[in-house]
């Protein structure tokens, strides 16, 4: 649920309602900011009014960046969307490449923010050859992807496969079909 409070807009990541023996209930809240990713926490008494915000999801795809901005296709309106580093996020940005579909956040008519597939498809750019004979503990290796990124993979991965990655958690998860 996303709600709108001193101006931004926050989504609920966690709550809990609290009905001491004395006083009134109350829900204790951690909430994040929509743009900036910022926690906060904060306790509403039982009674208080919150605003809710209804925010849609359409789809987007990234085209290209200036070196600033990274600029972002409307699939619905193909109006170009330029968003700064900081509401697509660091993390989110190790794994994007031209051509990327995403989930833009809509509110009113405006994209506010961008979301990721949790499984991206990249190709290893760099890695150490594997060793024959070295499997025994089930080793991994590091690679770097087409994108920058550095993730842990199986010593039989190779430069130039395509992996699918878990971009929540850096993780390798199987080789893809080229």
């Amino acid at each position: 649920m996303t709600i709108q409070m001193d101006g931004d807009l926050y989504t609920i990541t966690y709550f809990q309602h609290v009905k001491p023996g004395k006083g009134g209930a109350f829900v204790r809240t951690k909430l994040k900011n929509v743009l900036s990713g910022a926690v906060i926490e904060k306790t509403f008494r039982s009674g208080e009014r919150v605003q809710d915000v209804r925010l849609e999801r359409r789809p987007v795809q990234y085209s290209y960046t200036d070196g600033q901005l990274y600029y972002f296709m409307d699939q619905e309106t193909f109006e170009m969307i330029p968003l700064a580093e900081d509401v697509i996020g660091k993390d989110q940005l190790l794994y994007l490449k031209e051509n990327m579909q995403c989930e833009g956040l809509v509110h009113g008519d405006k994209v506010i923010s961008v979301e990721l597939p949790q499984f991206v498809e990249l190709e290893i750019s760099e890695t150490d050859p594997g060793l024959r004979g070295d499997t025994a503990q089930g080793g991994t290796k590091p690679a770097k992807l087409e994108t920058g990124a550095v993730v842990q993979v199986p010593l039989f991965i190779e430069e130039g496969d395509v992996i699918r990655v878990d971009r929540r958690e850096d993780k390798y998860i199987e080789r893809a079909n080229k």
